[in-house]
């Protein structure tokens, strides 16, 4: 993705950075990623191993992490370093927040819905069918504030 002129931060020298990342982008190789976490890059290579933090493949099976996955290194470099969590309780911390995140985008989804049948009209009339006949019934749909 080319940055845009109109994508960079006002800044005095001509180094500035674009202000939009993808964060799921894998940019950085291992040891630059490493590097931005303040670990070991084999420290990278374990955890991608234990499945803490996989990152993405290049075509020659080379490691790109992205901006995620640093969040994600240095979260459980805090979680095991700081509070004393051994590696299988970080990665059931992982697990829970992505399900955590899962289920936030759901409801986010269901809340939509229920805003759009809240504001489209409701029609009262279902029609239902047999082999033989079809009939017309009415009935009411109540939706709860």
């Amino acid at each position: 993705m080319m940055a845009r002129a109109s994508d960079r931060v006002p800044a005095d020298d001509d180094h500035a950075l674009p202000q939009r990342f993808d964060p799921d982008a894998p940019l950085f190789l291992i040891s630059t990623a490493a590097r931005l976490a303040g670990m070991h890059p084999q420290t990278l290579r374990t955890y991608d191993r234990l499945g803490l933090v996989v990152p993405k493949r290049a075509s020659g099976r080379g490691r790109r992490y992205s901006l995620k996955d640093i969040d994600r290194l240095r979260l459980v470099q805090y979680l095991s370093q700081e509070e004393g969590i051994n590696l299988v309780g970080v990665r059931r911390i992982l697990e829970l927040n992505s399900e955590v995140e899962r289920l936030q985008k759901q409801n986010a989804r269901l809340a939509e819905e229920l805003r759009n049948v809240r504001t489209s009209p409701v029609s009262g009339r279902v029609f239902t069918a047999s082999s033989n006949d079809v009939w017309l019934r009415t009935r009411t749909l109540e939706i709860m504030s």
